[in-house]
């Protein structure tokens, strides 16, 4: 693993993440010859963990630049990287699960990926891989049996340690009570002005490391706010301490004990990105930042369905807005 990115030892014990994280979902979606080259630039500039998905389209690019990485003496062996992946609702019924990370695995080209979780807390109908997802096509998710189908790919080897993203504590607490393997890992929305005081509390207290998305508010995107990178505070603080305003909210996440994505495929961007670890926010910059107006970007509509199982937001989150 490359030194100069901290690492945190996940709950499985022997797993260690690297802090920050290159994020590789598009959107708008990009052509995979420029996901293969920001992933490979990025390890040239020594990023080593890399957070993909199913329904991403960039688990296949992601393998080719890890090869190419390889083959250049980039890195020696795939050990050196901490490679991410995540189940798609479609394959969230229990027979599925090996099968859908078997195809992770040959679209990455590896025998192993680092760590798998389930994408998101709700089933839709088997086969049919697309998002958004038709709204009479969702299915609760039996938490119990796809959990333990997790297990079964942490048992054979597949992957290292398993987690879930964008649970609340509510139905983290679902999974934690039937499980034998815990999640290791639980990647939720996650910035100044998505704090998560409540959830990040609820998951120290079960052994289970928060990693953030959109951890510079996902401008541009689906579910994106400019609030982040407009915030005054934060501005105020970058411009005093002559950093920008992503190393302010990198650095302050950082500062938070958890792991950390971004998701940049601009060169000069990546770089500015590592340049967190070299200095520290001030108390009273932490307590600034701690007062930011807090709110939900990523409310997780398209999740939502008359048809059930989560009819509101509210549903979703169990109330955590």
């Amino acid at each position: 693993m490359n030194s100069s990115i901290p690492e945190i030892l996940l709950s499985s014990g022997d797993q260690k993440m690297p802090v920050l994280g290159l994020g590789t979902a598009a959107d708008p979606p990009v052509g995979p010859e420029i996901i293969k080259q920001a992933v490979f630039e990025a390890i040239e500039m020594g990023y080593r963990h890399f957070d993909t998905a199913a329904l991403y389209n960039s688990e296949q690019p992601l393998g080719e630049a890890i090869a190419e990485a390889h083959r250049c003496g980039l890195i020696r062996s795939r050990d050196e990287l901490f490679i991410t992946s995540k189940l798609w609702c479609s394959d969230a019924h229990p027979q599925h699960v090996m099968p859908a990370l078997q195809n992770t695995l040959k679209n990455i080209n590896l025998e192993y990926i680092d760590l798998y979780l389930i994408h998101w807390p709700v089933s839709s109908k088997p086969g049919i891989h697309e998002y958004p997802i038709k709204k009479e096509e969702f299915m609760a998710m039996d938490y119990k049996s796809v959990w333990a189908a997790m297990e079964e790919c942490q048992k054979f080897g597949f992957t290292k340690a398993i987690g879930v993203s964008n649970f609340s504590s509510k139905k983290l607490l679902n999974v934690l009570t039937t499980a034998t393997i815990h999640p290791a890992v639980n990647q939720v929305e996650l910035n100044p002005c998505w704090q998560q005081r409540k959830l990040r509390e609820f998951c120290k207290a079960s052994g289970v490391l928060v990693v953030a998305y959109a951890a510079l508010g996902a401008i541009g995107t689906f579910c994106g706010t400019n609030k982040v990178m407009e915030s005054e505070v934060l501005k105020e603080i970058a411009n005093a301490r002559q950093k920008t305003v992503a190393q302010v909210c990198l650095r302050w996440a950082y500062e938070q004990g958890i792991g950390v994505l971004v998701k940049s495929f601009n060169k000069e961007r990546m770089k500015q990105n590592l340049g967190i670890f070299d200095w520290a926010l001030s108390e009273e910059e932490s307590k600034r930042i701690s007062e930011i107006p807090q709110g939900r970007a990523c409310l997780g509509k398209d999740y939502t369905s008359t048809h059930g199982p989560f009819k509101t937001i509210e549903e979703l989150w169990d109330g955590e807005l």
